[in-house]
């Protein structure tokens, strides 16, 4: 199962579609959004996913209600916890508590954002992921990752 993951879009539109149409391509099965989706008009273009969709709310998301019915209520309060295949996923925005949930030996992957820095290593007991960011804002570099569940191996993508 391939899993596409994305976190700060931050509005770009441009981008997000870009990413989309890369899972999309890819054929992933589900794509989740560590947060920063930052205005409800941007899920919109989520709708244009062929697959599932299940996110977070980030620090800078503001209207909460609309993007949650913009996302037709596919967005969590974080820590977002769920199971898939056998496998624990965490997803968080901020990354103060990443080692320690990796470290805790309760989860298999631990998803997180908010700092714009791509990142894809192994704890004692976890697999971590940081997409990076999508929308380009900080660092003007636009990255997804993709985590193949059957091997638990992950890559980042660069969209531009």
């Amino acid at each position: 199962m391939l899993i596409g993951i994305m976190s700060d879009t931050h509005d770009n539109q441009v981008l997000t579609q870009k990413a989309i149409e890369l899972f999309n391509s890819l054929k992933t099965e589900l794509v989740i959004h560590a947060g920063d989706y930052t205005s409800p008009f941007t899920l919109k273009l989520f709708k244009n996913l062929k697959c599932r969709f299940s996110g977070i709310f980030g620090n800078n998301d503001g209207d909460k209600l609309l993007l949650q019915e913009r996302a037709s209520g596919n967005l969590h309060n974080q820590p977002y916890i769920f199971t898939l295949f056998d496998k624990k996923f965490v997803v968080i925005h901020e990354h103060h508590l990443v080692d320690a949930l990796a470290d805790s030996g309760h989860y298999d992957i631990v998803i997180y954002g908010h700092t714009h820095e791509a990142e894809i290593r192994k704890s004692r007991k976890a697999l971590i992921i940081n997409p990076g960011e999508t929308g380009a804002w900080l660092y003007g570099k636009s990255t997804v990752a993709l985590l193949n569940l059957e091997n638990m191996l992950a890559e980042i993508l660069k969209l531009n």
